[in-house]
């Protein structure tokens, strides 16, 4: 992609310590952006300030729990109080739960899945939206869903359902903030590289039937994921706003595969 200019701009990311999130906070911060990335472990938030700032000093993390409704608000007011704003934010933050058979599946299971991937987002997108309409120079918003908001396997139930709330969730906040200049999205990504994929797949050899699912017919880097998010970030995608956008190399399409 070409650099985009954020110089000037302040970029939040959640979940930002490690795969697509830590990716889209390298590339925020290549193209002139301020980062605040967020997450639950200390260790993690170190370690990815050491490596981001071989890009730029102008990196903090800050250790949050987005399911915390008083936690998100300080997440907000401290990045406004460190670099003086906040223009766009990546809510990345998410939890892949359990995957089991809908009457195997504990209780608990829902509220620990919703609470961090559905009340999660929203705490996110409630109060970055009220940061945005007190400046008064509008906003960008990208949310984290997934292929499975679209699709299924067995097992998949909760995530399934938590991902396709966020895809109802971001046209009824882009009908209400657009005419506040906030644009907010979601991405779907598909079977990408990242330690949650390496949690939930962790025998090598049942990773590569997976491939042939998709007819590009590999899976994909978080980088290649980040490239999208930092596109809907950018003026390049100024007359984009409360879609869902697949990036998936085609798993989510229908039909016979060989």
């Amino acid at each position: 992609m070409a650099q985009e200019n954020l110089k000037g701009k302040v970029a939040l990311v959640t979940g930002g310590t490690t795969g697509i999130g830590l990716a889209a906070a390298k590339l925020y911060l290549e193209n002139g952006a301020s980062v605040v990335i967020a997450g639950r472990r200390q260790e993690q938030g170190d370690q990815a300030v050491a490596a981001l700032r071989e890009i730029s000093s102008n990196i903090t993390f800050i250790q949050t729990d987005v399911s915390n409704s008083a936690e998100v608000q300080r997440l907000i007011n401290e990045t406004v109080r460190i670099y003086g704003q906040l223009d766009i934010a990546f809510n990345n933050a998410g939890i892949e739960g359990i995957f089991a058979l809908v009457h195997e599946m504990p209780d608990a299971a829902f509220d620990e899945v919703f609470d961090i991937n559905v009340k999660g987002v929203w705490l996110c997108c409630k109060y970055e939206i009220a940061q945005f309409k007190k400046q008064g120079t509008g906003g960008v918003i990208v949310n984290t869903s997934s292929w499975l908001a679209r699709g299924a396997f067995a097992g998949s139930s909760l995530y399934s359902a938590s991902k396709a709330a966020l895809d109802g969730m971001i046209r009824a906040l882009a009908v209400e903030t657009a005419a506040a200049g906030i644009r907010v999205n979601n991405i779907q990504p598909g079977y990408i590289q990242t330690p949650m994929f390496d949690r939930f797949f962790t025998n090598e050899d049942a990773k590569e039937p997976l491939k042939r699912h998709a007819p590009i017919g590999r899976f994909a880097n978080p980088a290649e994921v980040a490239e999208l998010v930092l596109w809907l970030s950018s003026t390049a995608a100024s007359f984009v706003t409360g879609e869902s956008i697949l990036i998936d190399g085609g798993l989510a399409i229908g039909g016979q595969r060989q």
